[in-house]
């Protein structure tokens, strides 16, 4: 038999640094919970354990502390993220009827090796989990010791038994407790014998076997004069440090491993303390859905529908919802019903005159289509409602709102519970929009814009395929002679896309300067390659082939593999991603089109309009300073845009102390990185990467420049202490974005989210103003010009394709539009042109 034993503070400690910091609704966090039940999991799957139980640490000091006042001195206070996580995690341990040992007075390392030691006085193997290297010293045939170390993103476990310890260190287990009472250990405080590090520690052990051997054969004529010195000297401490590293497997708990058998989980309980903490994957993933019904549940904040056969025809207003099989479900005022997918398919089913709650409308509509029903007006969206709220959450499936929003539990296979679901969110979020100040930015913005995207994925763009492989032919050419080149400085063939076969022909044969290390060896990532780049011919070969590579993989042949019968690419306009309120683009991305290349750039040339258009391509002019000039009201910038000067250069004349007109290109190129950069709350070290000068004179640079644009400045300090005080911050249009790590004891984290906080006003007005122009410029095209049609949105850019003879026309009314969108305390201008492919308008 065997039992899995958790150090408990141990690995969640782990897990709060090893996953990325989660928070609910309310400004839970959860991450350490989740990482910790992840840990559990995956321990469990590669021990299959027949028992499992976990020990905690208690607050107080314990006799170790009475004996030695500066043990664990030294440690810092739990962060109090973590701290708020450590009772719910024990709650979560017993609804899952994990047993907890704790012991007032004695280290949860010591009720560990009591648990081992009774474990194997009963023939029970014990393995422990845990990330602390004392563990090892409990290693015997019976105990074996799962190290778990965890980064963010990776979690590794290797296993203890007394071979694999003695291949490591040399020595048998016990033998650890010898090791830090030579050399102490810092992360406890242990104080050893001061001047003895690791390496001498060992030796000493290999030499004399251990602590007593050490002082028994001072006088050894192996041992240096200094170290006997040393040695000498510390001695009641080494004596004091192997009592305080010594694990004591005898405390006083009421233990037996038959107690921590594994047993069902409370599912109620489970049910309900996963529903708090928003584990809404984890219902599903512990197959706890059915939990539901067997606990009272919260407080239910609806009425359920009752079950109907079909929808009346007299149905005015409904809510819709698709399940991944194709069923749909209905729910309205009086009940609730769904369609099988053969139902929807074979009958004359239509939702045309219907007022239509969707989930996630644009794809709802696309989904409809496809089945051949008609769609009515979308008179709410639950999933957009949900993004408005939060756009920092990754789902916002039906069933994570349920539960967070109705209290209630549903399965996204299920189409009429989600459909009954989707029709009660509806007040409830719209309450939720209202009470937040997101009402408007949501009946005004967000949602008509899905229509619009919609239209916009239907019509896609056309592309030249021709032209495009072509261009893909002349690609595998030039990577062809890349490739020729690199063999030719390299002496010989090799994987030049293996990262280690290329750092082994750089720094070890061609014997180049390393710049990075890794654990797996030599880092050969962009960055690395730019700075040595004058170092040898190879590395210009090497970084055009990368680009050429990447050029016709991407493109070239990812976007003709795109192309659809109708000869147009249909890209999917995400709207429910980015934290900041922006669109994305994907299948495939076409707001990463290259530009900053000449080569890449030509890809736009591929991009043309059907026989007898062109394209029209308006971009608005610095639209994040410009908002940024307008929320700051900083009076100097304002001018500078007032008066149609080149900002970065009147920028760099501030920040330079030189009139304009002298301004010389590189002082402008610094003054539009320090521009950009300050909407970013970029940082001295930051900035000095990006343009290449000391940290000394980029602090100069943004010191000068926040001297020169103290509307900036005070905007700076004003948005991070009011979101830090309010928990979020906003855009003009009222969209908020929630900021918890703002008040996170990890330096990183809070600096981080500082950022956010400097960014997301400017970038998510910027958002807002791009979508209403998006608005704007379709009701316009379409009272004016119907024969035009929006295509295309990238990031501050509009792409209309119209007949050819009335574009002047065209451009005219999208430039006017995206102009007049709103008015702020600076203008904002939208340059239109027009031509025969995205490349010409451009």
């Amino acid at each position: 038999m065997k039992l899995l034993i958790l150090d408990g503070n141990s690995v969640i400690n782990r897990a709060y640094f090893g996953v990325k910091p989660l928070t609910t609704r309310e400004g839970l966090y959860t991450h350490a919970i989740y990482g910790f039940l992840n840990i559990l999991e995956r321990m469990e799957k590669e021990e299959q354990p027949e028992a499992v139980c976990v020990a905690f640490d208690l607050h107080g000091p314990t006799f170790r502390h009475l004996q030695y006042d500066g043990y664990k001195a030294t440690r810092h206070a739990m962060p109090e993220e973590l701290a708020q996580q450590m009772p719910i995690m024990k709650d979560v341990l017993r609804a899952m009827n994990i047993p907890i040992y704790e012991c007032q007075g004695w280290e949860a390392d010591d009720v560990i090796g009591t648990v081992g030691r009774i474990c194997g006085n009963n023939g029970w193997e014990c393995v422990i989990v845990t990330g602390d290297r004392d563990s090892l010293q409990l290693i015997d045939e019976n105990v074996h010791v799962k190290l778990v170390i965890s980064k963010p993103g990776q979690t590794t476990a290797t296993l203890y038994d007394e071979a694999k310890f003695r291949e490591e260190y040399g020595f048998e287990p016990k033998k650890l407790i010898d090791l830090k009472a030579l050399m102490g250990d810092s992360s406890d405080n242990i104080p050893g014998v001061a001047g003895v590090g690791p390496k001498t520690a060992k030796e000493l052990l290999e030499k004399f076997g251990s602590l007593d051997g050490v002082y028994a054969h001072l006088d050894d004529p192996s041992i240096r004069p200094k170290l006997r010195e040393k040695l000498e000297a510390g001695k009641d401490s080494a004596y004091l440090s192997f009592d305080l590293a010594t694990i004591r497997p005898e405390a006083p708990i009421d233990f037996e491993p038959k107690d921590a058998i594994i047993k069902p989980y409370n599912r109620p309980e489970l049910y309900h303390l996963f529903q708090k903490l928003e584990f809404v994957r984890l219902i599903d993933k512990y197959g706890l859905r059915g939990a539901a019904a067997e606990t009272p549940m919260p407080e239910r904040r609806t009425v359920k529908l009752p079950r109907q056969e079909t929808m009346p025809e007299t149905v005015r207003e409904c809510a819709v919802y698709l399940a991944g099989d194709g069923s749909l479900g209905l729910a309205w005022a009086e009940g609730v019903c769904a369609l099988t997918p053969l139902e929807v398919q074979m009958g004359e089913f239509s939702l045309a005159g219907k007022q239509c709650v969707f989930h996630d409308s644009k794809t709802a509509m696309h989904q409809l289509d496809e089945l051949g029903v008609t769609a009515g007006a979308c008179a709410f969206d639950t999933a957009l409602a949900a993004y408005d709220l939060n756009p920092s959450s990754s789902d916002y499936s039906v069933a994570k709102l349920a539960t967070n929003f109705l209290g209630t539990s549903v399965e996204d296979s299920d189409a009429a519970l989600c459909a009954e679901a989707v029709w009660q969110l509806r007040p409830v979020l719209s309450e939720e929009l209202e009470s937040s100040g997101m009402g408007k930015l949501y009946r005004e913005i967000e949602l008509p814009l899905c229509r619009v995207l919609y239209a916009m994925e239907n019509r896609g763009i056309c592309i030249d395929r021709e032209q495009l492989e072509q261009f893909g032919e002349m690609l595998s050419r030039r990577i062809a002679d890349c490739e020729a080149l690199i063999f030719s400085y390299s002496g010989g063939e090799f994987n030049i896309n293996s990262t280690r076969q290329l750092g082994e022909l750089l720094f070890d044969k061609l014997g180049l300067p390393p710049v990075k290390k890794t654990k797996t060896g030599y880092s050969t990532n962009a960055d690395v390659l730019e700075k040595l780049k004058d170092k040898h011919p190879i590395i210009p070969a090497i970084m055009d082939y990368r680009m050429l590579t990447k050029l016709k993989s991407t493109y070239a042949d990812g976007l003709v593999k795109e192309i659809r019968e109708d000869g147009r690419i249909h890209t999917t306009f995400q709207n429910l991603v980015t934290a900041t309120g922006r669109l994305s683009s994907t299948e495939p991305n076409l707001q990463n089109i290259p530009v900053r290349t000449d080569l890449g750039a030509e890809i736009r040339k591929m991009f043309v309009p059907k026989p007898g258009c062109v394209l029209v391509d308006a971009d608005y002019s610095q639209i994040e300073l410009r908002v940024l000039a307008h929320i700051a009201d900083d009076k100097a910038m304002q001018k500078a845009f007032c008066d149609h000067v080149d900002i970065h250069a009147a920028t760099a004349a501030q920040v330079f102390g030189v009139p304009m007109e002298e301004v010389t290109p590189l002082q402008r190129r610094h003054a539009k990185a320090v521009n950009f950069g300050i909407v970013y709350g970029i940082s001295e070290f930051s900035l000095a990467e990006d343009i290449g000068v000391s940290r000394y004179e980029a602090r100069e640079y943004i010191d000068s420049y926040l001297n020169n644009y103290r509307g900036v400045k005070d905007y700076m300090h004003k948005v991070v202490a009011d979101a830090r005080q309010t928990g979020y911050t906003q855009t003009l249009f009222g969209r908020r974005r929630y900021i918890p790590e703002l008040k996170s004891s990890n330096f990183n984290i809070r600096s981080g989210a500082e950022r956010i906080a400097l960014n997301t006003p400017i970038q998510g007005t910027a958002a807002d103003l791009i979508k209403l122009a998006m608005l704007r410029v379709e009701t316009a095209l379409q009272e004016q010009y119907p024969q035009a049609r929006l295509l295309l949105q990238v990031h501050d850019e509009l792409i209309v394709e119209c007949p050819e003879d009335i574009a002047p026309e065209v451009a005219a009314v999208v430039s006017r539009e995206m102009e007049n969108v709103a008015h702020l305390r600076v203008p904002l201008t939208a340059e239109a042109k027009f031509g025969k492919s995205w490349y010409e308008a451009k």
